[in-house]
């Protein structure tokens, strides 16, 4: 994985001093000032799209920021002309879209800034699509006033790497923002955002490795892929250089969403990240050949809970009859009929139309390589759900194919409060858990929180730990066989073999029935003392 001067330092030695006029960014100024600007569109725009506008400006002043001390760098290192150190760049920066220029503009601003995007993916190639996803032009949203004052505050700090605390700084800053756009946005955050402790969860249960080829059939904004990386980047050879040793790979069908994964792998130095755009389950891009998928070495994902409609080409064609008052209305598609996938990924069963989930786990399984491993998030209901998906899960479980359940606590993602279950596939199963599956009960596990519960480090780490053990825990983990799960119609219900209740206090009756005549004794004692009274006042 190469690494993009642009967001990782320029190639050649920038100057060794700050620039003096502005101070040093630490993460928590540059967190602070960032976060600031959304409170500049707040009244303007719906909150959900907060982040589509922000992380535009933020690369645009990053992007020149870093052009600009990379021109300035080769002019004192080569003795060239300003024009042509220009031209050695590794990324371009042309006239239209330079800081200088769009800060000047006090009419029209939306409509500079669209002009600055377009002429920045025109001259970087591999930008092409996501500069221009969000359109800054449409003056019913953002007024000039607005965007003016967005400018301003972005022109408070310089992004240079020499003003910067450290050059990975936008990075992490980034990451921080995408959580409170989440946080911001509520339900809608979990169209683009996966809990922390969530994705340091499943990535720990799949455990990529060294020149890994690891892949996200939904990826959002990239988080699992990037906590991926840095999950190699910690194993042996996991680093070449200051490059981490990894090949990442992903599909978003939401469009904005794809952009901000992008910008999100360019500001982590992901340059060579093939994230592609699309409908995963219709269109898959990653492919060999026409009617050929690639394969994965690790394939990771947090899709979105049930999807409704899933297969689009259903839902567009849908087959027209009359009603009893001769109106057209449109006839619900049988999916067990009507999909048909030429890659043959739902080789275990046509999931029902309310349910995509598990087209989303065949499509992972179609895409696994032989000794890979996959960790998926889906609802609690996958676990027991009967039809047409418990037949899924039935074919699942007798080929040997899922190794480990984990359940996890309630209201952990911003879209639902229901609860959650990753679910951990491997074609090969290493030879110890073969016939059986590892069930964990991590419903406990969490701090609770106001709107929503955390998975912390420590019960991440509590998971990890049992789940690497493979030994049966009291009222947290068993490994349970295969002969049990079809015993019990391969529902997984992890309640059904965890039990977590409280065994009842013994009841010690000779010390009950003692108890008991003392309290007999104490009310006769009582009831007579109430005579005496009621006689002394005549009643």
């Amino acid at each position: 994985m190469s690494q993009l001067p642009l967001f990782g330092g320029a190639p050649t030695p920038p100057p060794t001093q700050p620039t003096p006029s502005v101070p040093q960014l630490d993460l928590q100024t540059l967190e602070s000032w960032l976060w600031d600007s959304a409170n500049i569109l707040r009244g303007s725009i719906d909150s959900s799209d907060f982040k589509n506008y922000i992380f535009g400006l933020l690369f645009l002043k990053r992007a020149n920021d870093v052009f600009e001390e990379e021109v300035e760098a080769i002019m004192a290192r080569d003795g060239v002309s300003r024009d042509d150190a220009e031209e050695e760049t590794y990324f371009k920066v042309p006239a239209e879209a330079r800081w200088a220029e769009v800060k000047k503009a006090t009419e029209n601003v939306g409509v500079v800034l669209d002009k600055a995007f377009a002429a920045i993916e025109r001259e970087n190639t591999q930008l092409e699509g996501v500069m221009t996803a969000t359109k800054f032009g449409d003056k019913e949203k953002l007024s000039d006033d607005t965007l003016q004052r967005l400018l301003r505050h972005f022109n408070r700090y310089s992004l240079r790497n020499t003003d910067l605390y450290t050059p990975d700084l936008l990075g992490d800053a980034y990451e921080y923002l995408i959580k409170q756009f989440a946080d911001d946005a509520g339900k809608k955050g979990g169209e683009f955002y996966t809990p922390r402790g969530v994705v340091q969860l499943v990535v720990g249960l799949i455990k990529p490795e060294a020149r890994n080829k690891v892949y996200d059939p939904t990826c959002g904004s990239g988080g699992m892929l990037i906590e991926s990386a840095r999950y190699i980047a910690q194993q042996p050879s996991g680093k070449v250089g200051n490059n981490i040793n990894v090949s990442l790979y992903g599909q978003e069908k939401n469009l904005g969403t794809w952009a901000i994964a992008k910008l999100n792998m360019l500001l982590h130095n992901f340059d060579s990240a093939d994230l592609r755009k699309g409908d995963t389950l219709v269109e898959p891009q990653h492919k060999n050949g026409d009617n050929e998928l690639m394969l994965f070495d690790r394939v990771i994902a947090n899709p979105p809970f049930s999807q409704d409609r899933w297969w689009t080409p259903a839902e567009v064609n849908q087959e027209k009859k009359l009603d009893k008052k001769g109106k057209e209305k449109d006839v619900t598609p049988n999916y067990a009929k009507v999909v048909v996938d030429k890659f043959g990924r739902l080789h275990y069963g046509i999931p029902p139309r309310g349910y995509a989930d598990l087209a989303f786990m065949q499509h992972m399984l179609a895409v696994l390589k032989q000794d890979g491993r996959m960790g998926v998030v889906l609802p609690h209901g996958t676990l027991f759900r009967g039809g047409a998906e418990g037949s899924i899960r039935e074919k699942l479980l007798e080929a040997d194919l899922v190794e480990g359940i984990v359940g996890l606590p309630s209201a952990l993602f911003y879209n639902t409060g229901i609860p959650a279950a990753i679910w951990v596939l491997a074609k090969t199963k290493p030879a110890a858990r073969r016939g059986n599956v590892l069930l964990i009960d991590a419903s406990q596990e969490f701090n609770p929180g106001k709107n929503q519960n955390e998975l912390a480090e420590n019960h991440v780490e509590r998971i990890l730990t049992a789940y690497e053990a493979g030994q049966d825990e009291d009222k947290f983990m068993r490994v349970v066989p295969l002969a049990e799960l079809k015993a019990n119609d391969y529902n997984l219900n992890i309640s059904r073999y965890i039990d977590r209740s409280e065994a009842a206090a013994a009841i010690d009756l000779p010390t009950v029935h003692a108890a008991l005549r003392k309290l007999e004794a104490k009310e006769a004692e009582i009831d007579d003392k109430l005579e005496r009274l009621l006689d002394e006042i005549g009643i």
